[in-house]
């Protein structure tokens, strides 16, 4: 691997794409359709975006959430576009003009990336993993199958996540654990789960991400 080079890694939901508005709209919009009844945003139960899908929908006494997600996800997700967090583009290009290896670990499925991965943030991406690449966050998989690809040591990289399942994959991986405390999850969470450090902005990506970066090889 190569020493000098770093990399900044990134969740996408709740980091770099602002989607909880869309998640909402689908679990919304399965429910629905399992239901027979309309099903809105306002109906959701609390913190439903840190639970999972199928807890959420059970929760609406959705019968069937497995079947009723192979069912609707997608084509309900697919309604509602996704777009990046504001500053996020400019500072995935600082990031690449100043030599710095850019990717994404993602608990989302690779055939959804077609439609949700906006292209202006995917052109800016050097590598995406996702679940289907390697174990799933927790496990660090992910991160190694990423640094691996990009030439990058462990310990010249950082990992931005929204969730405590980021922090613990980020740790386990051996990167700077950087939590987004404009996502889903508390500040209280990420701490808990590890964070090294709490970013409290989507301006806050860019080229300062490295400065997380511990010291290598100074006198």
């Amino acid at each position: 691997m190569t020493d000098s080079r770093q990399a900044a890694l990134f969740d996408l939901d709740g980091v770099l794409l602002d989607s909880a508005d869309a998640v909402r709209s689908t679990l919304a919009a399965v429910a629905t359709c399992a239901l027979g009844r309309r099903v809105t945003p306002g109906d959701l139960p609390p913190g439903a975006l840190r639970r999972p899908r199928i807890e959420v929908l059970a929760l609406l006494d959705v019968a069937d959430p497995d079947d009723a997600c192979d069912r609707w996800w997608d084509g309900a997700m697919s309604a509602n576009p996704v777009k990046p967090f504001p500053c996020v583009l400019s500072g995935l290009l600082a990031l690449r003009a100043q030599g710095t290896a850019t990717g994404a670990v993602t608990l989302q499925d690779p055939d959804r990336l077609r439609w949700l991965l906006p292209p202006a943030v995917a052109e800016l991406l050097d590598v995406v993993i996702t679940r289907q690449d390697t174990r799933p966050k927790p496990a660090p998989d992910g991160l190694h199958a990423a640094l691996s690809q990009l030439d990058v040591p462990p310990e010249r990289a950082v990992y931005v996540g929204d969730s405590p399942t980021d922090m613990t994959a980020a740790r386990a991986a051996g990167v700077v654990a950087l939590g987004a405390v404009w996502g889903w999850h508390p500040p209280a969470a990420l701490r808990a789960a590890g964070a090294d450090h709490l970013l409290p902005e989507p301006a806050s990506i860019g080229p300062s991400l490295l400065h997380h970066l511990p010291l290598i090889g100074s006198a």
